[in-house]
């Protein structure tokens, strides 16, 4: 199994993973699908304020509870590629380099460029005025070592296109072929 992790600052394009893997018919799981479904379950505002403390509290004292459920879930697919995304520390990726060969995946955009994407995407749990303090939340998960430390890196400052043919070169280059 080759488990392509995939990382990034909010809004820099990660979701674009998830639109190949579809397209791909490769399972995809993400730590924020399970925060958002968590903060449905309870009942609460899908605002920034409520997803921020129900991530925060999933993943625990380790900072890896959200990481062992979609680590559980891509393993149990028993697919030979899969793709993970919504880690933020290097711990989670040693988590998942102990499990199966790991590909970590950069996605990369200009702060200027996330800053529109998040005014322009609508999503309930982002909000342009909270921009900093995510970012800053971010790099204190430690999002900023996977992202460093990738082995591979997209930079997604054109088109959607462009994003999705450079990370199926990264797939292509390192799946599981047996």
């Amino acid at each position: 199994m080759v488990i392509f992790v995939i990382v990034g600052m909010p809004a820099s394009g990660k979701n674009i993973a998830r639109h190949y893997a579809r397209s791909k018919n490769i399972p995809y799981f993400a730590s924020g699908d399970i925060v958002r479904s968590e903060v449905k379950r309870r009942g609460l505002e899908p605002n920034p304020e409520n997803t921020s403390v129900v991530s925060t509290e999933l993943r625990g004292d380790d900072g890896m509870g959200v990481t062992r459920q979609v680590l559980s879930s891509a393993l149990a697919s028993m697919n030979k590629t899969v793709l993970l995304e919504g880690m933020r520390s290097w711990p989670e990726i040693e988590l998942i380099k102990r499990e199966a060969k790991c590909i970590v995946v950069a996605f990369l955009t200009p702060r200027h460029m996330r800053q529109n994407r998040i005014a322009l995407r609508g999503r309930s749990d982002d909000s342009t005025d909270a921009f900093e303090e995510r970012d800053m939340r971010e790099i204190t998960y430690g999002t900023a070592v996977p992202i460093a430390l990738s082995d591979e890196y997209i930079l997604n400052t054109e088109t959607i296109n462009n994003a999705l043919d450079a990370l199926d070169k990264v797939v292509r280059k390192y799946a599981d072929k047996t």
